[in-house]
């Protein structure tokens, strides 16, 4: 985003690999443009988030070509526009009203310091039974205005329908220690990825003993928020919310016996067209050699994100898993609250205060539910990305 003179201001969106890159020309005055997050179980499951957030774009639909990016059918009435080769999604389209702007993802917006949207409203919150990410994006502009969130739309939405700050209470969550299940599903909206994760069993395994990427307290995966920009750019999300796993707890939901234990043999079976690994495609990293970021070739949805440093361990988007207690998946992961790993990437624009916000919101909500520091962030664990 730069200044072409004192008034107007020009606005970039682009995909990570760079090949669709849109700009627009706004007036000085209108910024920051109204921006709405969508927390619904289809905005999750079709971008690997834990929400969508969007703006409506400046620009007459007429003058906006988006002949290079490929469309999912989200609804019959509204189409997700994505980069068929990073997987970037970047413009909604609503189709039934063909002159309406399109909807950019906030994500895909350049972090100049011009602050260009305000996070106004949260919507269909309730999807998410636990309150998902909008418990620390009540605060997401880090300017102390608040981020309303309501259980289901937020356009128009009926004032009783308005959550509490303190929504849901913590007698209502999964809790710190509390597990469920011995696996999760994990899915794109289309559900052409169609996958299992189950958990490690390491019952009698020495605290010492135990991989990286487990909580030696309560032996569940950790999680944590990612700021970097290639996460924020392929998912057109602002933040990113990865957990790390051992690709042999990893399973079709079809059945198949045979399944890939590594990014290498997930690379292959992609290549070769194996029906066991469904819709998956991946995109090689032009940035970081060895570098594998995998995507649903249909909707879009960021899955997994691999590297040539530890090829069994992967990273899965949150937003996928399917678990009963809720989308932050607390009785399968370790949550490191108040940490954004990589924020530095966002230093000297708009969304450093997004990510300051943020933290401060994730640390109250924790301290406030009596959850533990996590142990990574006592210098239990190592940053990975």
């Amino acid at each position: 985003m730069a200044s072409t003179n004192n008034s107007t201001v020009t606005l970039t969106a682009h995909c990570l690999c760079k090949a669709n890159t849109f700009t627009a020309q706004v007036t000085r005055s209108k910024l920051p443009l109204p921006a709405s997050i969508c927390h619904c179980w289809s905005c999750r499951h079709v971008t690997g988030a834990l929400y969508a957030s969007s703006v409506r774009w400046p620009e007459p639909r007429a003058n906006v070509d988006v002949s290079k990016l490929k469309a999912y059918s989200f609804t019959p009435r509204v189409n997700l526009l994505f980069c068929p080769t990073c997987s970037t999604p970047m413009f909604w389209e609503m189709l039934n009203e063909p002159g309406k702007p399109l909807g950019a993802l906030t994500g895909t917006l350049t972090n100049h310091e011009v602050t260009p949207i305000k996070f106004i409203e949260q919507g269909y919150v309730g999807d998410t039974i636990d309150g998902g990410a909008s418990v620390w994006l009540q605060n997401a502009n880090g300017d102390g205005s608040r981020c309303r969130r309501f259980r289901s739309e937020e356009e128009g939405a009926d004032p009783h329908d308005a959550l509490p700050a303190g929504w849901p209470p913590a007698s209502e969550l999964i809790g710190f220690e509390e597990k469920t299940g011995d696996s999760v599903p994990i899915r794109c909206r289309c559900k052409g990825v169609d996958l299992i994760l189950h958990r490690g069993d390491y019952t009698g395994v020495q605290m010492e003993n135990l991989p990286w990427n487990v909580d030696p307290d309560t032996q569940k995966l950790s999680a944590v928020f990612c700021g970097c920009d290639s996460c924020r750019l392929q998912g057109g999300i602002d933040l990113w919310y990865w957990a790390y796993f051992d690709m042999k707890h990893l399973s079709a939901a079809c059945g198949v016996t045979l399944f890939p234990k590594s990014k290498h043999e997930l690379k292959a079976f992609i290549d070769r067209k194996d029906p066991a690994v469904g819709s998956l495609a991946y995109y090689a990293s032009a940035t970081r050699a060895g570098v594998l970021r995998f995507f649903c070739r249909t909707c879009s949805a960021t899955v997994f994100f691999a590297e040539d440093g530890r090829p069994e361990l992967l990273d899965v988007s949150v937003g996928l898993l399917d678990a009963p207690d809720g989308a932050r998946a607390e009785g399968f992961l370790s949550w490191s609250f108040g940490e954004i790993d990589f924020k530095g990437d966002a230093d000297g624009g708009w969304r450093s205060r997004h990510f300051e916000g943020v933290e401060k919101e994730a640390e109250k909500w924790r301290i406030a539910r009596s959850y533990p520091e996590n142990w990574r962030r006592l210098g239990g664990g190592t940053v990975q990305g």
